[in-house]
This record gives structure tokens, C-alpha cells and sequence, in this order.
């Protein structure tokens, strides 16, 4: 596989989501779902063919009462970098139609909706399962047509959807720069659904390349972390916790591991590609 040529200007944008600020309330679900034109069902108590960009996860520490702690976890697609940070994420090194592919301008990975035939590669290659497959035409009741997002098209069923990093967003905001004579997109032009939604600003967006924005400080904060860091999939989506429990379920670690050395070993064998 022939390495991919470097960008001058390359952007990788991201997030940080702090796990000690998160309520578990939901808002970015339902801001991902009315941005995105996300269908739902009648009936949604059936999680396991709920149709979702973005999900959060409940865990705890696994101890009785009074010792119980929770925390939640939202979970968009990770917009993973691939190993040695070349863009070879797992999903896009596995799509035999070339429907999700990696943008290296901007580091998100892109899904190609009509190029897709469901044969759902991709969503066995992804350890987050942050794939979903569209089992049926969308349908919504009447006069809720009127509330679907222009700017993001309707996936027809048999195909595989995920978070773009409301990519659409993107494209507005790179145009209306172009306009205006500027190359540069500041912090505040490109935000995601879910991050404007968020009530307890628990999730931060951003370039992590620009030391400008919030998210290249936040993503080296010592109590930043991403989830299953040892498979080298280099995630774009930093989480935060100062509690040590939420760190070790992150990647399952075993009793007698140290998380922060395996982290930093990861890191470093990534910066030296």
C-alpha cells in the first residue's frame, strides 16, 4: 500500500468530551438525530435495530451500594486516523465499493451513500460499533417532512450510516470563508450538532492540529484518554475523566496493567510514523 501524500495544511478535527461534565441526558442524540435526518421507529425499545449516530453508553464501576459511581459515555464515530496516523482506518481499508473513504484535508472519514451495496464490511471492522445498517425506508409521520435538514440528504434503506462530524456543517463554513478572501475557518464557524446541543458543555469540537483551539489542550490534558487505544486505530474522539475506574474500563484493561504506560506507549510508537 503506497503511503499518501502529505498536506501543507492539513486540518484533523476532533473532539474532547468530558466524561465528569456528562449527564447522560440525551441532548446530543436528539440534536444528531433532527440534524442528520436520522430516521426512527415506531416503536424504539428495541435498541439493538435502533438506528442512531451517536449513542451513550452506560457503565459503572462494579461495586454494591453505597460505592456505586456511573458514568456516561456518548459515543460518535471515532473518525479514526488508522494505524501509523496514514488514514488506513479499519473500516475504510476494508469497503470493497470505496463508499467510506478517508478525507485528509480534514481527517474525518466520510460514508458515500450511493456507492454503498450493504454488505456491511465496515461494520464488522469497526471496534465501536459506530456503524449502523438502515433496514428500512425512512418514514416520518405527517408534516414532520418539513423539519428535515436540506443540507443532508435521506439514505435510502440497505445501507450502512454513521456520524460525519456533521461534515455538511463544514462545507458551509469552508464556503462562506472562500467568500469572504479567507483560507482559515475560526473555532466557532465549524461546530457539531451535538456539541452546540450539549447543556453542560461536556463536549468540545475543534481542529486538533491548531494550538488555537480548545480541543488541541484539552486532548493533552494527563486525564484524556480514547477508547481501545492499544488496537492503534488512533481515534479522533478524546475523552476526560479524573476518575481512574473510567479510565481502565476504556480499553478493559486487566488487573495487573497500567493504563497511562500502555496510553503513552501507544502515543509514541503513533508520533514516530
Amino acid at each position: 500500500m503506497t503511503q499518501q501524500p502529505q498536506h501543507t495544511k492539513t486540518k484533523r478535527y476532533g473532539m474532547v468530551i468530558d466524561l465528569d461534565k456528562c449527564t447522560g441526558c440525551g441532548a446530543c442524540m436528539v440534536a444528531c438525530y433532527a440534524e442528520n435526518n436520522v430516521p426512527f421507529r415506531q416503536d424504539e425499545s428495541d435498541k439493538m435495530r435502533s438506528l442512531n449516530w451517536i449513542r451513550v453508553m452506560k457503565v459503572d464501576n462494579g461495586k454494591p451500594f453505597p460505592d456505586t459511581q456511573v458514568c456516561y459515555i456518548p459515543m460518535p464515530c471515532m473518525q479514526c486516523d488508522g494505524q501509523h496516523m496514514q488514514g488506513h482506518s479499519p473500516c475504510v481499508s476494508v469497503c470493497p465499493a470505496v463508499a467510506t473513504d478517508y478525507d485528509y484535508p480534514t481527517g474525518i472519514v466520510s460514508q458515500i451513500y450511493t456507492r454503498c451495496f450493504g454488505c456491511r464490511y465496515c461494520m464488522a471492522a469497526c471496534p465501536y460499533h459506530a456503524r449502523k445498517f438502515n433496514w428500512w425506508d425512512p418514514k416520518w409521520p405527517a408534516d414532520m417532512e418539513k423539519y428535515l435538514n436540506p443540507d443532508v440528504s435521506a439514505r435510502m434503506r440497505g445501507v450502512v450510516e454513521k456520524c460525519s462530524f456533521c461534515y455538511h456543517r463544514y462545507q458551509k463554513a469552508r464556503d462562506k470563508a472562500y467568500v469572504e478572501g479567507r483560507e482559515e475557518l475560526h473555532e466557532d464557524e465549524y461546530q457539531t450538532a451535538c456539541a452546540l446541543a450539549c447543556p453542560t458543555n461536556a463536549i468540545t469540537f475543534g481542529d486538533l492540529h491548531n494550538p488555537d483551539h480548545a480541543v488541541y489542550s484539552l486532548s493533552r490534558n494527563k486525564n484524556a484518554f480514547r477508547l481501545l487505544e492499544r488496537l492503534n486505530t488512533n481515534p479522533k474522539v478524546y475523552y476526560l475523566s479524573s476518575k481512574s475506574w473510567v479510565r481502565r474500563v476504556a480499553d478493559n484493561y486487566l488487573e495487573g496493567e497500567n493504563p497511562e504506560q500502555i496510553r503513552e506507549k501507544a502515543r509514541k510508537a503513533a508520533a514516530t510514523h
